[in-house]
């Protein structure tokens, strides 16, 4: 070991901040686990307040909540993961096949640009879209003549908008990774086609798709690993606390933070969270038996 290190010791040194930041953040908070099986109470601290067994897991498990906010979380990143690969891999083609660098240049930074506007400032923007006062859309739609929508009383529209707005965010950083993946493909696959008669599509349909498929396969499995995670920040700074949207929009996080703030329950919050990542590990590891099955290069490990 002491050889390695002093053979590569500046690539270690390089990857010396990245490692500390992944043992403090990472492995060193995974002691708090603790806190999923004890009462908690701050004049005892983390490991000694008394132990109570699986009770946090079951004030959870027991909540008339918990079939509501589990099967939100499973659809709407069921959803997310569908509907944002789909657009991810149609903008990365399209860029691709662009012929003018200059616009590909300018539309890449166009779409990669609301990856870094905050969930609060999107919120107020898709407010200041929808509401009922002074929104433009329903502006646009009294002047067709249409009766104005109050979207924030209408919970069945809500996964839909959601899942626009994730599209919007995020289709242009997960693009990225396509473009990378199709730059790499070998430009000779597309002149034998050329040569073959192949028009573009029938070079997309039967090289370009074919050839992301493992970079999708594993982006898949990753995104899969954290399905029963919801985008808490996504949730709450679009709906809030909109008590009318949440048969549709709560989630698990959403719910925990509320319990957490009204009850004070450190125990049962860090309860669900364990919960969480055991059920995010599982099926990671389903799935990429699953994708081993299907081709090489298709799963993770």
């Amino acid at each position: 070991m002491w050889h390695e290190l002093g053979k590569n010791r500046w690539g270690y040194l390089m990857a010396l901040p990245g490692i500390v930041f992944l043992l403090m953040f990472s492995y060193l908070p995974m002691s708090g686990l603790v806190l999923a099986f004890k009462d908690y109470n701050r004049v005892d601290g983390i490991f000694g307040s008394p132990w109570n067994g699986l009770r946090n897991f079951e004030s959870f498990v027991t909540s008339s909540d918990v079939l509501r906010v589990g099967l939100n979380t499973l659809y709407l990143n069921a959803l997310f993961i569908i509907f944002g690969t789909l657009a991810q891999i149609t903008v990365s083609i399209l860029l691709h096949e662009a012929a003018k660098k200059w616009f590909k240049k300018l539309a890449q930074s166009l779409l990669f640009f609301p990856y870094f506007v905050s969930w609060v400032v999107v919120g107020e923007l898709v407010y200041s879209v929808l509401s009922k006062d002074f929104g433009s859309l329903d502006k646009i739609i009294a002047q067709w003549g249409l009766p104005r929508m109050e979207w924030y009383t209408h919970p069945e529209y809500w996964r839909g908008i959601l899942v626009f707005v994730y599209i919007w965010k995020w289709t242009g950083y997960g693009a990225i990774i396509y473009i990378a993946a199709l730059t790499s493909i070998d430009p000779s696959y597309y002149e034998a086609a050329t040569v073959d008669g192949a028009n573009r599509w029938q070079q997309i349909k039967h090289i370009t798709l074919p050839l992301l498929m493992p970079t999708s396969t594993i982006l898949t499995l990753l995104a899969i690993g954290r399905i029963c995670y919801g985008d808490f920040g996504m949730i709450f700074g679009i709906v809030k606390e909109n008590g009318i949207l949440m048969s549709t929009t709560d989630i698990v996080d959403t719910y925990v933070y509320r319990a957490l703030r009204v009850y004070n329950d450190i125990g049962m919050s860090t309860a669900v969270g364990f919960v969480q990542s055991v059920m995010g590990f599982f099926l990671v590891f389903v799935s990429n038996r699953i994708a081993r099955k299907i081709g090489d290069g298709t799963s993770l490990y």
